[in-house]
């Protein structure tokens, strides 16, 4: 059985399990060993949770339970979305560190993001790398759930 059928089907059954009625299941790989699975519900705020504590641990628990169900050492990611939600949360971070950009290149003063997860944090360094950027550099600081990123101007 494919990864992507696996997904959906384990994600179909904890969903039936936990009694929360969807309309779709789509599994996508973006980079290799990497499978975003989007769930689309009229339940999406259970399934979010509050600040996306539900949607982490579903993350996780889906996860855990395809790598029990491959069998093998292939460990693969995967990440998790309701209604895209999280696509929005991204397009919304990446917005937020543009503008800082932009106000650190006209004040020459570095600019600090609020604290965010590893993997939004791991979104905004790879933006931040890439074209129309060659003049920016980024460090995270601070500790645990209160670790951001700090952008500013190379040299």
């Amino acid at each position: 059985m494919h990864t992507e059928d696996s997904l959906k089907e384990i994600t179909e059954n904890l969903l039936n399990q936990l009694g929360i009625s969807f309309s779709e299941i789509e599994i996508s790989e973006s980079e290799k060993d990497l499978f975003h699975v989007n769930i689309k519900s009229e339940n999406a705020s259970l399934l979010i949770g509050h600040h996306g504590e539900n949607i982490q641990a579903l993350q996780h628990l889906i996860k855990v339970l395809a790598w029990e169900k491959s069998k093998t050492d292939n460990q693969f990611h995967v990440i998790l979305d309701v209604d895209d939600y999280r696509k929005r949360q991204e397009d919304n971070v990446i917005n937020m560190a543009q503008r800082k950009v932009d106000f650190l290149r006209r004040t020459k003063r570095p600019q600090s993001l609020p604290p965010m997860s590893p993997y939004f944090r791991r979104k905004v360094h790879l933006y931040l790398m890439g074209s129309g950027f060659e003049d920016i550099e980024t460090v995270s600081k601070g500790e645990g759930e209160n670790r951001y990123i700090v952008i500013k101007l190379k040299g």
